[in-house]
């Protein structure tokens, strides 16, 4: 098996996070993860799933982005369209955790080959070093209120490039505070861009018994507040609200 990846979905959409919000994407959604937050929203991917070889997933890319090939030039040449200096679709591996599947490093590459921008989120529980270089790494902090803050990998950020991007979920004060003064501790800033996103409410039937809760005696923060916040402390960090969740509703699939 370790030459296949177990899917949960391939899908084209939106990106909904990141510094690359807005822009169409390939979405190849892995089956499984080590962690369980509190505020997780995709415990539909903890199990489930078929096996895919590599080439069927690369495939399935290949023709979602399809429609992206753009148009002959005058000398017959076909370039395909890109947003922000970027091709699109970008093509992003999710999950679940895509780093618990070895066959996920080859199918990067491969998409990689192939002249695609490719994403990877990750926890950070888990080794990001062997990731292919080309590869953009949007990388998680677990703050404190997610119940998984002991699993944070703290060698993943000498791996961090400029290309990466290093988010933190905020759900309450304490990881605000927490994460403001990790930002300074390690000089967050100057190594790649930083993501702060307001946990959205979970739906009641996205409410998983197996997530973690928040920690007793927390302070929630609302997305006002946290706004207010990075402006009074003057971060130099993203704040970003997840756009699928606006767009459609909150709980739906595929998007």
């Amino acid at each position: 098996m370790a030459d296949t990846l177990l899917v949960h979905e391939i899908y084209l959409s939106l990106q909904g996070e990141s510094t690359f919000a807005g822009i169409p994407c390939v979405f190849v959604r892995l089956t499984a993860c080590n962690l369980r937050c509190s505020y997780c929203d995709t415990v539909y991917a903890f199990g489930g799933g078929k096996r895919w070889s590599v080439a069927e997933v690369t495939a399935e890319v290949g023709r979602l982005a399809a429609a992206y090939r753009g148009h002959p030039g005058t000398d017959g040449s076909v370039t395909p369209p890109t947003v922000a200096g970027h091709r699109v679709p970008l093509i992003e591996f999710t999950g679940g955790e895509p780093l618990l599947q070895a066959a996920v490093l080859p199918a990067m590459t491969a998409l990689c080959d192939a002249g695609y921008t490719v994403l990877l989120e990750t926890s950070g529980a888990l080794d990001i070093s062997r990731v292919d270089e080309r590869v953009r790494r949007i990388m998680d902090l677990k703050c404190p209120s997610s119940g998984e803050v002991e699993r944070n990998r703290w060698e993943n950020l000498r791996h961090l490039r400029g290309t990466d991007e290093l988010k933190f979920v905020i759900g309450t004060r304490e990881d605000y505070d927490w994460a403001r003064a990790v930002i300074h501790e390690h000089r967050l800033a100057e190594v790649c861009p930083l993501l702060f996103s307001w946990v959205h409410p979970l739906e009641p039937d996205q409410r998983d018994p197996s997530l973690k809760q928040v920690p007793a005696g927390s302070t929630p923060i609302g997305r006002r507040d946290l706004v207010e916040a990075i402006i009074a402390d003057a971060l130099p960090v993203r704040f970003q609200l997840q756009q699928h969740k606006i767009v459609w509703p909150p709980d739906q699939r595929g998007v």
